[in-house]
Formats: structure tokens, sequence, C-alpha cells
């Protein structure tokens, strides 16, 4: 049984907590897609999946929460303090996209899941193929396999489709409210 659309006006402030609640959500899914292909490949392997160096390991979330805190207090994270920072920059971008994403779909009547694959794929291009290798987050993306970049694209498509389906719930919760 389908359910009747409710119109509504576009609002900015439910569009972006809307978003928000979808980004986090995208980026636990996120998560979980690559640390299951990331187990997947150590199996093809056979190996553990762990890095043997650590500084080859961090990822780029990791490294800009050490230079941030570094550049705002003058301190160095030991590496727990960094294992615990980096997810925090993780949720706290993909929640900053989302509750972006949110609003601006408030702005356009129709909104779908391949609204959300977009989104995931300019996300993947501009932060993951751009400007996470020009503040050098990360090593230039002619440097790794392709292999590594078709994981990040599908790990930012099921960030987006995530985010897009969750938002979408919610807004329409919100409707309510």
């Amino acid at each position: 049984m389908k359910v009747p659309r409710l119109r509504r006006r576009p609002d900015p402030v439910r569009g972006a907590v809307a978003g928000l609640i979808g980004g986090l959500a995208g980026a636990w899914t996120m998560n979980k897609f690559q640390a299951f292909v990331t187990k997947a490949k150590a199996n093809c392997a056979g190996t553990s999946g762990e890095s043997q160096n650590s500084e080859e390991s961090e990822d780029a979330t990791v490294k800009a929460a050490a230079w941030l805190v570094n550049s705002i207090t003058g301190i160095r994270l030991s590496k727990e303090q960094k294992k615990m920072a980096g997810p925090i920059v993780h949720y706290g971008f993909g929640a900053a996209m989302g509750a972006l994403y949110g609003t601006l779909a408030e702005h356009k009547r129709q909104v779908n899941p391949a609204h959300g694959a977009l989104f995931g794929t300019s996300l993947f291009v501009g932060a993951d193929e751009i400007a996470v290798p020009s503040l050098r987050l990360s090593q230039a993306p002619t440097e790794s396999p392709l292999s590594v970049h078709a994981t990040a694209l599908g790990a930012h498509l099921v960030y987006g489709l995530t985010t897009e389906a969750v938002r979408r719930k919610v807004r329409r919760a919100l409707l309510l409210v």
C-alpha cells in the first residue's frame, strides 16, 4: 500500500537535522562497508588485514584530528588518543556533509536514491581524490592502485545512499512534529 505524500514547504532547519542524522548513519554504514571489504581482501590474501606500520595505516581522519588538535592546543596526540579522535572527525564530517545535503534537498521538488548516489560520488571526488591529497593527508591519487579507488568509491556510494534513505525517513517524521 502506497502512503500518500504530504505536501510541504522547504524547511532548511528540518532538512539539516534530517541530513545530519542521515549523515551519521551514512558514516556508520560506510565504516561497516570498509571493514567488510578489508576483511574480505585479507581473507582472499590469507593475511590478517593489519598493517605492519602504524604510520602507513593512519587514515586521513586520524591525521586531520592530530593536526587539528596540535594546531589549536599544541598537544601531540598519543596513539590511543588518535584512535578516538579519528572516528570523531569521520562522524563529524559525515554529519556535517549530511546536514548540507539535507539543507540542499529541501530546495528540490523530488529527491531520490540517485541523488544520494551522486552526493556520495561527489564527496568521493571532492574529498578523497582532491582535498585529502591536496592537504597531504594521503598520498596522491596516482600513487594508489585502482582497487583502492574502487573501494573508496563504493564506500562513498554506500554513504550517500544511506544518508538519503535515512534523511528521507527522518524528514517525513519531522513533518509530524
